[in-house]
């Protein structure tokens, strides 16, 4: 079965919308939020994002990305330091019974995250950000929300 074809939100929707709070326990776990865990599957890449944030990826969300990033010039600076970063930071993660996982430090410290956590849904995947971080980065990019809609191309939200 495709993870699009599941039921659930997930099956309804074919893709992650929302935003939770959590926190990480004192051996460095998070529970994934369980209208997430479907869409994710028992395993699943977590790995360093963007604006200090982690991204999470079904596995075959995965595999498409790094079908595209094996597709970019090599030979340009930029190009391998992203791709290092990108996969370096990368690791498999796998839920227990309880729908936690084991949050590697490493990418705990990237993201900043020490105790309370935001997790939300960006269609294609789950960002995982520290509460404070989210809160900073929500704030700047609430004030500038109309002007970024309006300046890129083509978006219509059918208002």
């Amino acid at each position: 079965m495709k993870w699009r074809e599941r039921t659930g939100l997930w099956g309804a929707l074919g893709m992650f919308i929302g935003e939770y709070q959590h926190s990480i326990d004192t051996k460095g776990r998070l529970i994934i939020p369980a209208r997430f865990r479907e869409g994710l599957g028992e395993k699943f890449v977590a790995t360093k994002g963007l604006d200090h944030c982690l991204f999470f990826y079904p596995l075959g969300e995965w595999e498409r990305i790094e079908q595209k990033v094996k597709n970019l010039p090599f030979t340009r600076a930029d190009v391998r330091a992203f791709v290092r970063l990108f996969f370096s930071g990368a690791t498999e993660c796998e839920t227990d019974r309880q729908g936690r996982i084991l949050l590697p430090g490493n990418l705990r410290e990237f993201a900043l995250i020490e105790r309370d956590v935001v997790v939300i849904g960006v269609s294609s995947r789950v960002e995982v950000w520290s509460k404070e971080e989210w809160k900073r980065y929500n704030e700047q990019a609430e004030e500038a929300y109309e002007s970024i809609a309006e300046s890129i191309v083509g978006l219509d939200l059918g208002l």
